[in-house]
């Protein structure tokens, strides 16, 4: 009781309890073995719920050699992530058991992942992000292969194990460089080397692989091949749950490394960003044209969206972070509620991921058309819906700090893109109907309304949203 009344131990006692309730839930079900997954699933909310109220309830601070940091930033990104993770968690439950692969191990490897995750929001040395990123990792390579007796899943779980290991080697040889030149693994310590000192070529070369491992990690071009693989060949929840808290903590990170131990290098980084950002709103918009299954788009439409928070993060200034939180809270909640949709793609019992299954749905379920439509315009960024929000704060923060042609060509991308989210709704409202799904599930059809709605009626709460994403960004305010 006297180590968590420690000021240094309480900064990270929302993850401290997040991992010990992991670690009770799984001892819980190794001992009461076939009957442990609902209540594991429900432990597990629990857990995540307990986790947010640490979280909200937490103070600013620093602790473990100030390798951990809770700030305003951390905040809000960890109730997102927390979030994310929760919702991914109720998505599952008859899916995995309608697939006869309910495992009590899904939701503890989320609550383990999602464990990791804060870490790495969290994080404030290169020893404490590498140990956040690798504990996210490895749950996430066991969850993506979750199917064992699906070759599709396998192959996804392999393929996802092979490329993570390949990009976690480069981050940590960048780390090493930067470790080398600058003589510290504490952000604080890089920061104040590199303005004293400037960036030599060996701290650029460390940066530049730093961003490799991280652009892996939210599937950013060139290190995104893995991502329309694992979507497709994983369950679709699990796909859901990787395309959504994930996402946002390795944004969340991503964010940090460049606005705080790089924020004096910001001339050097900024290019690589910004071949990053057109190569993948480009790739985003062109590669998605052609596919038919709707996961696999999906994934080129996330490398794509990838592309458009990178245009924010290179701006470098704190209304590109404030662009940034914005666009991540409101597209973890727009994937959220289109893999709820994706869900709902059953017939006869049997799960269907091609778009030529949309075929007249307005006619079968015109609920379900209407909700996936709205989160379509919203990804395509079509006002007055969230999305379209979204991209605005991204594009001025760029408009503002001087990148008028990355503004422009997102601006064209996002024109091109619309196109295949367009192309989907055609399809709902102009084909002839094929055979109607299935019945949705309750949880499935309430976050798929859910998120519906929230990206219809955005305009009327983004107060709040706007609020919250200005106080992320005054964390990296100067002192």
């Amino acid at each position: 009781m006297q180590f968590l009344q420690h000021a240094q131990a309480m900064v990270a006692l929302p993850e401290m309890v997040l991992a010990g309730l992991a670690m009770a839930l799984l001892m819980f079900g190794v001992f009461r073995r076939d009957d442990a997954n609902d209540a594991v699933t429900i432990g597990a909310l629990v857990a995540l719920a307990a986790a947010a109220v640490l979280v909200m309830t937490g103070s600013d601070g620093k602790g473990f050699g100030e390798a951990f940091i809770n700030d305003s930033f951390a905040r809000v990104m960890k109730l997102f992530t927390l979030f994310g993770s929760a919702v991914a968690v109720v998505l599952s439950v008859h899916f995995l058991k309608r697939e006869k692969s309910a495992r009590f191990e899904y939701p503890v490897l989320v609550l383990l992942a999602t464990t990791g995750m804060m870490m790495m929001i969290s994080a404030n040395s290169l020893i404490a992000l590498y140990m956040g990123l690798e504990l996210q990792s490895l749950a996430l390579y066991v969850v993506a292969a979750f199917n064992r007796d699906s070759a599709r899943s396998s192959e996804a779980g392999l393929k996802y194990f092979v490329l993570g290991a390949l990009s976690s080697g480069m981050l940590l040889y960048g780390a090493s460089l930067i470790y080398g030149f600058t003589g510290t693994v504490s952000f604080t310590g890089i920061a104040q080397a590199i303005a004293t000192n400037g960036a030599g070529i060996g701290v650029i070369f460390g940066i530049v692989f730093v961003i490799a491992g991280l652009a892996f990690k939210v599937s950013a071009v060139p290190f995104h091949m893995w991502t329309p693989d694992v979507y497709e060949g994983a369950p679709t929840p699990i796909t859901a749950f990787f395309a959504s808290a994930p996402k946002l903590a390795a944004m969340a990170l991503f964010t940090r490394v460049m606005m705080q131990p790089f924020a004096a290098a910001t001339a050097e980084w900024q290019q690589v960003l910004v071949f990053i950002s057109i190569a993948s709103m480009a790739l985003g918009a062109f590669a998605a044209i052609g596919q038919t299954n709707i996961k696999r788009l999906l994934a080129y439409s996330s490398i794509g969206h990838m592309g458009y928070v990178l245009l924010g993060l290179a701006a470098g200034t704190l209304e590109g972070v404030r662009g940034v939180a914005i666009y991540m809270m409101i597209y973890l909640i727009t994937t959220l509620g289109s893999f709820a949709c994706v869900i709902a793609m059953r017939r006869q019992g049997r799960q269907v991921e091609e778009i030529a299954d949309l075929a007249g749905l307005a006619r079968t379920d015109r609920g379900l058309a209407f909700v996936l439509a709205m989160l379509m315009f919203s990804l395509a960024g079509i006002p007055p819906l969230a999305g379209f929000f979204a991209k605005l704060f991204i594009f001025l923060a760029a408009v503002k700090t001087g990148l008028f042609i990355l503004a422009i060509i997102g601006v064209v991308t996002s024109v091109v893109g619309a196109y295949y989210y367009l192309r989907i709704v055609k399809l709902m409202y102009f084909d002839e109907p094929a055979e109607a799904f299935d019945p949705m599930d309750g949880e499935v059809k309430l976050v798929a309304y859910a998120a519906g709605a929230f990206t219809l009626l955005f305009v009327l709460i983004a107060n709040p949203l706007l609020n919250l994403a200005l106080t992320a960004a005054q964390a990296f305010a100067a002192p």
